[in-house]
C-alpha cells in the first residue's frame, strides 16, 4: 500500500466571528432605523409646529429671536443646567452629585448630561480618568476574583462524591438569579418609585448604566420638581460599581461560552473533513505496481 501523507486542514473560526460581528451591527442598524426614524420625523415636525404656534401667539417675537432662545436652552442643557424650574434648583456640583459624576468618569459610563465647563475642570477630568479608569478596572477585577473564588468554593463542594452535575448547574443558576434580582429586577422598582418612571424605563436605565453604554437620556436625581435625599445619588453610584462587577462577570462567561462553541464547531468540522478524506482514500483500490526490468 502506498505511503499516504496527509496535511491536516485547520480552519480558523476568526473570519466567522468577524462576519458575525459585522452582520450583527448591520442588523442592529436596520432595526434601529426601522423603529426610530419615523418617530424622529414625527417629533421634528411636531417641534417645528409648536414653534410656529408660539410665534403666532406672541407676535412681538420673530423667528430669529426664538431660534436664539432655543440655542440658549440647548447651551444650558449641555452645561448641565436643567431649563425647567428656576434658580432654586439644587446644584449639579454638590458633594453627592460630584461623587456620582466621579463614578461615571472612572466607570466610563459617561451619561453626557453633565460635564466640566471650566478649563481647570476639564484638565483635571482628563488626568482623573487617566488614573481612575485603570484603578476602576483593577478594583472590578479584584471584585470579580472574589466572586470567582466563591464560585470555585461552591464548585469544589458540589464535586464531592454523591453530588451530581445537576447540583452544580443549579448552584450557578442560583448565582445568576440572585444577581439578576439584586441588580436588574429590584432596582427599577426603586427608580420607578423615586423618579416617577415606568418599570420599563427603570429597567432600561438599569441595563444601559451597568453595561456602561450610558446614553444619558435617563439619569437619576435630575428632576428639579422632586426632592431627593442627599445620599441618593451616592448610594446609586455604589450600586453601579457592584452591578458593573456582576454584569461584567456575566458578559465574560457569555463571551467565553460563545468562543468555545465556535471553536468546538470548527474543530468538529475539521474532524469531519479529515475523516471523509481518509475514508475516500481507503476505499480507492490499490494501484498495481509496474516493475521495470533493469
Amino acid at each position: 500500500m502506498p505511503l499516504l501523507s496527509m496535511h491536516s486542514r485547520q480552519i480558523s473560526w476568526t473570519p466567522l466571528l468577524v462576519l458575525g460581528y459585522l452582520f450583527y451591527l448591520l442588523l442592529g442598524a436596520m432595526v434601529f432605523q426601522l423603529l426610530e426614524k419615523q418617530a424622529e420625523t414625527h417629533f421634528r415636525d411636531q417641534f417645528q409646529l409648536e414653534k410656529l404656534r408660539f410665534l403666532q401667539n406672541y407676535t412681538c417675537l420673530d423667528r430669529q429671536a426664538l431660534e436664539q432662545f432655543v440655542q440658549v436652552l440647548m447651551e444650558a442643557w449641555e452645561k448641565g443646567v436643567n431649563p425647567e424650574g428656576n434658580s432654586t434648583n439644587p446644584s449639579n456640583w454638590d458633594f453627592s452629585n460630584s461623587f456620582f459624576f466621579a463614578g461615571t468618569v472612572v466607570t466610563t459610563i459617561g451619561y453626557g448630561n453633565l460635564s466640566p465647563s471650566t478649563v481647570a475642570g476639564q484638565i483635571f477630568c482628563v488626568f482623573y480618568a487617566l488614573f481612575g479608569v485603570p484603578l476602576n478596572l483593577a478594583f472590578l477585577n479584584q471584585l470579580g476574583k472574589g466572586l470567582n473564588a466563591h464560585l470555585l468554593t461552591l464548585e469544589r463542594w458540589v464535586q464531592k462524591p454523591g453530588r451530581a452535575q445537576v447540583v452544580q448547574t443549579l448552584a450557578v443558576a442560583i448565582f445568576l438569579t440572585t444577581g439578576t434580582l439584586l441588580f436588574l429586577v429590584f432596582p427599577p422598582l426603586v427608580f420607578s418609585y423615586v423618579e416617577g418612571w415606568s418599570y420599563g424605563e427603570g429597567f432600561y436605565f438599569t441595563f444601559i448604566t451597568l453595561s456602561t453604554i450610558g446614553f444619558g437620556d435617563y439619569v437619576v436625581g435630575t428632576n428639579p420638581n422632586k426632592h431627593y435625599i442627599p445620599v441618593y445619588r451616592s448610594l446609586t453610584a455604589i450600586w453601579i460599581v457592584f452591578g458593573l462587577a456582576w454584569l461584567a462577570l456575566v458578559f465574560n462567561v457569555g463571551a467565553d461560552l460563545m468562543e468555545r462553541y465556535l471553536q468546538l464547531k470548527w474543530h468538529k468540522s475539521d474532524l469531519s473533513l479529515a475523516e471523509g478524506a481518509t475514508t475516500k482514500l481507503e476505499d480507492e483500490p490499490e494501484q498495481p505496481r509496474i516493475h521495470i526490468p533493469s
